[in-house]
């Protein structure tokens, strides 16, 4: 099985930038799709970005220009830089996998595997 560990959060004043790791371990993990959601108090948990086999392949609207998903693949590991950083951006963060994806994965409930989080808190 797939394991999942996120590490990088923290505090940071807006307009500032913050780098998220998502450390994966499994023998599957070169050939899946990884994706990064956050989840901020009273909403539901969104889409961030994913990248596949090594490839940027979505980010969420919100958050496109400002965030940049990116991976390597020597140490199992997927980074999120976050540039510009906004008070709507505060949140837990997830980093999510599914083995053997068939294209650009979006969709929490799509993904196999799910790391335990990191609290990302902006401030004014």
């Amino acid at each position: 099985q797939v394991q999942l560990g996120e590490s990088g959060g923290g505090l940071v004043q807006a307009g500032g930038s913050l780098r998220l790791s998502c450390a994966a371990s499994g023998r599957t993990f070169s050939w899946s799709s990884m994706g990064w959601f956050r989840q901020a108090p009273g909403k539901e948990r969104e889409f961030v970005a994913t990248i596949i086999r090594g490839r940027p392949s979505a980010y969420a609207d919100s958050v496109k220009g400002r965030f940049t998903i990116s991976s390597d693949n020597d140490k199992s590991t997927v980074y999120l830089q976050m540039n510009n950083l906004k008070l709507e951006d505060t949140a837990v963060y997830y980093c999510a996998a599914k083995r053997f994806p068939s294209g650009t994965i979006t969709s929490a409930n799509e993904y196999d595997y799910w790391g335990q989080g990191t609290q990302v808190t902006v401030s004014s």
